[in-house]
């Protein structure tokens, strides 16, 4: 794949944090190649894979393409759940929709001017409360641009390779493992969807006894160099693995055990 351009790199942001039924492409279905920024892909079915992110985050509604989770500073926008800050708070995350709507204009795509600025409720409260019908006008600009997200998820996930490497103590395996997983749909949506559900793995926040959870320590877990549809196997096992070494390091009091199941369910769609 080509590297994509310093510009586009410059406008993408790391991946943030559901079950459905694993994709899967039949052996006769072949996508044509697509063209995602500056970066080609052959064989991966944007539509197809696009749809599996919106069914994972928020259960393919229309609804969930705007929505405020209970415990959030913040409401939660797109396929991809992107986060969007209210005016006035700075939280701990990476503030992915404001780089979603910057993307979206720099393919020439006309985005509302409500999406300008800082999220317009100031709390959950003031979301749930509100009767404008701006979160439905929003919905409906969210539903009708898919490719667009799908696209921008990807190029996330592209943009997050090199920052992986530097902090690998074994590059050439971090890039050869993703590179076969990026090669097929069902491998990229490992690739992406993972980010989407634990991040990067490059916040030293994100640790507990010094040991992460994110797409950097599943590509290091990984065996071997897999390719096709053995690399989407080794990946949910590597995943799964991470989980279960989360939860044995976390501390007792946060009680993380409650979502292994869940946790697992999510790791055996990436087969």
């Amino acid at each position: 794949m080509a590297a994509m351009n310093s510009r586009m790199l410059l406008c993408l942001p790391l991946l943030l944090p559901a079950c459905a039924q694993p994709l899967y492409l039949p052996p006769q279905r072949v996508a044509r190649p697509v063209q995602v920024g500056s970066v080609s892909f052959n064989g991966i079915d944007l539509a197809a894979l696009g749809q599996k992110i919106w069914r994972n985050e928020c259960a393919g509604s229309t609804q969930g393409l705007v929505s405020w989770n209970a415990g959030e500073d913040f409401p939660s926008l797109g396929i991809g759940h992107f986060i969007w800050y209210p005016a006035g708070y700075s939280g701990p995350f990476d503030e992915s929709f404001p780089k979603l709507v910057r993307y979206a204009r720099s393919r020439g795509v006309q985005v509302p001017s409500y999406f300008n600025g800082a999220a317009p409720w100031a709390s959950k409260a003031a979301f749930t409360a509100d009767r404008s019908g701006l979160a439905d006008a929003m919905r409906r600009w969210l539903a009708g641009h898919v490719q667009l997200q799908t696209e921008f998820i990807i190029l996330r996930s592209r943009a997050a390779l090199p920052r992986m490497m530097q902090a690998s103590r074994n590059p050439q395996a971090i890039q050869a493992r993703y590179n076969a997983l990026a090669a097929t749909t069902q491998g990229l949506y490992c690739l992406v969807d993972y980010v989407n559900f634990k991040g990067e793995g490059l916040k030293l926040t994100e640790r507990y006894n010094g040991q992460g959870w994110g797409l950097l320590q599943v590509l290091e877990e990984m065996r071997g160099y897999p390719q096709g549809r053995a690399a989407t196997a080794e990946f949910a096992r590597a995943a799964a693995e991470v989980m279960r070494r989360r939860v044995a390091n976390s501390p007792a009091a946060r009680g993380e055990e409650r979502w292994l199941a869940g946790w697992l369910n999510r790791c055996n769609t990436y087969k």
